[in-house]
């Protein structure tokens, strides 16, 4: 059985990734909750802590988004190395070399309104459903319909989601 680890306030999860996302760094909180060593990350798949509850268009709406230069957050259930959870917010953002071309990404993640959890849950669930018959682009149809009857943007629901729920 599963178990479930909460960050601590002030913990500041952070990685770096290449362009196909392969970690490059890793900080000690990423290691602290993830129960990894160091070398059994780099060079790997940021996917090696990817829980299966996750919807696949989260990743993919993810990638959209910092492949074409934005930022975006969102509410990340992670598997760590014995099988355990634990829920982060993440902020990801391009990294930049000098001539403004996107060289990697930056994730800092930290410790999600556990409202917002009960929330993003249920939303999460809805989405591994509709992939199950309709694939990816029916878990981004399913998030574009709510952006779209909410008259706000991902990002900012996910936002409103961390800040306003304290």
């Amino acid at each position: 059985m599963e178990k479930e680890l909460i960050l601590t306030p002030g913990t500041l999860i952070t990685s770096k990734t290449d362009l196909k996302g392969k970690i490059t760094y890793c900080n000690k909180d990423f290691l602290r909750y993830a129960l990894y060593e160091e070398e059994e990350l780099l060079n790997k798949p940021h996917n090696i802590i990817r829980h299966p509850d996750m919807p696949k268009a989260v990743f993919k709406l993810l990638w959209d988004y910092i492949q074409n230069g934005k930022e975006i957050f969102a509410f990340v259930k992670n598997r760590n190395k014995y099988g355990d959870f634990y829920w982060v917010f993440a902020n990801i953002t391009p990294s930049y070399n000098a001539s403004d071309e996107i060289i990697g990404y930056y994730s800092v993640r930290r410790k999600p309104n556990p409202k917002a959890i009960e929330q993003i849950s249920d939303i999460y669930a809805q989405m591994i459903q509709i992939e199950k018959t309709d694939g990816i682009s029916g878990g981004v149809s399913m998030v574009e319909e709510l952006c779209k009857n909410l008259g706000k943007s991902y990002n900012q629901i996910v936002f409103e989601m961390q800040k306003d729920l304290k």
